[in-house]
């Protein structure tokens, strides 16, 4: 399996067709999130919605778009970490409260969620969803302030753990990131309109220009009065941005905190390369995330870089599975082996990281059924050991192999020939070793999480 990353998220303010936007952004953050998705737009005090499960492209039709009417519109793409599935938890979520109407899209978790809801509902809120979101659209319309943002900084400043935010009302939209900046969220420009996403690869679909990363507790307002930047709003915190952004999550065209993910991953795979080297005839990815780091360790050992693996990219989000009938039907889904490229070849094949350790168990033993001499595991991450409770999906602790398998014992169950990881000081070397969250390859957790 992958880890897979919360959400995506989009706002446009002061631009015609602003829904049509909001929707190429998702678009572009379709890997962020394949479960669901939305747009909530804003015109003349009204707002429009429209939601529900699937890819963008079949949530979507040229008649649900011409509907969300105005120059505002916020979108989001959903992988849920926390809450069910149930329609009410797919965002933006949309509420009315005593200051009017207030959309919000988040990326992230909020990790104190549980503790603050049970105290609201002791208090009498009634909550419409299961979604850790809807706490903050509570502890606004709580809050005694006199004024939108003074009630929208007492919530904030109640939240812990990890929340990039775009939050819509009639006539602004606020983008927010939470002090320690688990989450990226980006500013861009487009003629007069101000555009927010959380990856970059969202501003060059629409022909946007980058403008700037939100910083760690930072909140953006772009309204009638143009674009204002608070950076008071919370104590100074130190940063702690999540390093498997780099690793896996955002898409490699992306510009992620001043560094190119490709080029990066790129230079992940080299450092792989001098660390763990292995005598063999070629180096193939595990498509499609591996391709960057294998290309690396490619050039930094000299040994010829290859496709032995295929991807289907038709995949939907369901199939019907035969029981038994085909081995390892999941995986053959998505990749199919290239026989001429494998046969009788000692295979280097380089993945991002290896969670359960079942995909990789059955990846080696399809390259060796199609001919692969001998098979060699190269992961350009260090052993993921602990869950994450900052935005990802992450498995317990107990279903992390790495956490309770020597690497040796991870090589045998995967049938590989030998398996290395790239060592956390290694990551540190390529990514910088202050400011980021090594918590799934370390365990130690910069914010204390509801047990």
């Amino acid at each position: 399996m992958k880890l897979k990353e919360h959400c995506g998220i989009v706002g446009i303010y002061n631009k015609q067709e602003a829904a049509n936007y909001a929707y190429l952004g998702l678009h572009a953050l379709q890997h962020r999130g394949q479960e669901a998705a939305g747009i909530v737009s804003t015109e003349n005090n009204q707002f429009f919605e429209h939601k529900g499960y699937g890819l963008v492209n079949d949530v979507f039709t040229e008649n649900s778009i011409s509907s969300l009417r105005g120059k505002i519109a916020i979108g989001h793409n959903r992988y849920s970490t926390f809450g069910d599935d149930s329609i009410a938890n797919i965002q933006p979520l949309f509420a009315h409260f005593d200051m009017g109407q207030i959309a919000i899209a988040h990326n992230g978790n909020i990790i104190n969620a549980q503790s603050i809801k049970k105290k609201l509902v002791d208090e009498g809120a009634i909550f419409n969803s299961n979604s850790d979101t809807e706490v903050i659209i509570h502890l606004i319309a709580k809050s005694q302030k006199e004024t939108f943002f003074e009630r929208l900084k007492d919530a904030l400043n109640v939240l812990k753990g990890a929340f990039s935010l775009i939050i819509m009302r009639e006539n602004e939209i606020y983008a927010i990131r939470d002090p320690w900046g688990f989450r990226p969220l980006s500013m861009g420009k487009l003629d007069d309109a101000t555009v927010f996403a959380s990856e970059t690869c969202a501003f060059d679909l629409i022909g946007a220009e980058f403008m700037k990363d939100i910083a760690p507790g930072e909140v953006v307002v772009a309204g009638n009065d143009g674009v204002k930047h608070f950076n008071d709003i919370f104590d100074k915190i130190d940063e702690k941005k999540c390093v498997f952004e780099y690793i896996y999550f955002a898409r490699p065209d992306s510009y992620l905190w001043g560094k190119s993910i490709y080029s990066l991953r790129k230079k992940l795979g080299e450092t792989l390369a001098e660390e763990s080297p292995v005598d063999a005839d070629i180096v193939i990815p595990t498509p499609d995330s591996g391709v960057p780091a294998a290309l690396g360790y490619s050039q930094k050992s000299g040994i010829p870089f290859d496709f032995g693996l295929i991807r289907n990219h038709y995949v939907g989000r369901t199939f019907i599975e035969p029981a038994q009938s085909i081995r390892h039907f999941g995986v053959r889904l998505k990749l199919n082996p290239a026989r001429d490229v494998l046969k009788g070849k000692r295979v280097i094949v380089v993945d991002d990281s290896i969670v359960r350790g079942t995909t990789s168990k059955r990846i080696v033993k399809m390259l060796k059924s199609s001919g692969a001499k001998e098979v060699h595991l190269r992961i350009s991450s260090p052993p993921v050991i602990s869950p994450c409770f900052y935005g990802i999906d992450t498995p317990t602790k107990r279903e992390l192999i790495a956490s309770s398998h020597a690497k040796e014992e991870i090589k045998k169950y995967t049938t590989a020939d030998s398996l290395e990881y790239l060592s956390l000081k290694g990551l540190q070397k390529v990514v910088g070793n202050s400011h980021y969250c090594f918590a799934c390859f370390n365990g130690n957790y910069p914010v204390e999480f509801d047990k």
